[in-house]
């Protein structure tokens, strides 16, 4: 149980293990992404998209899943970031409808993180 919290002290590693899920939870989905737009039309065509996302029971069970858990989350990074007056919230927004959910959830805990060393160096 103990080696769950080894980061729980070491909050500047943690920040920097979810900068780095950002920036592959960016780069990942973008790389299915350009590979959807050459394969079905060289642009990104979101009916296309929508409908492939629920192509087959286990498509729609991802796709419900990520919408309703995305949601939720979303909802908490707004009010969590308000309570804890994050700053540059502007690339969370943007970067989770331009972007993806997968950068901008681990982006916004990154910002969290460095908020929290702030106040506590306070």
């Amino acid at each position: 149980m103990n080696s769950l919290n080894i980061l729980k002290d070491n909050k500047q590693t943690l920040s920097y293990i979810y900068l780095l899920l950002s920036i592959l939870g960016a780069i990942l989905p973008m790389m299915a992404n350009f590979d959807f737009a050459m394969e079905y039309g060289n642009s990104f065509d979101i009916k296309s998209f929508i409908s492939l996302a629920n192509a087959n029971p286990a498509a729609q069970s991802i796709s419900r899943d990520l919408l309703i858990g995305a949601s939720a989350v979303f909802i908490w990074i707004v009010n969590e970031s308000k309570k804890l007056n994050v700053k540059n919230m502007w690339i969370i927004y943007l970067g989770t409808f331009l972007i993806a959910f997968a950068f901008s959830a681990p982006f916004f805990l990154f910002l969290r993180e460095r908020r929290i060393i702030e106040l506590e160096n306070k």
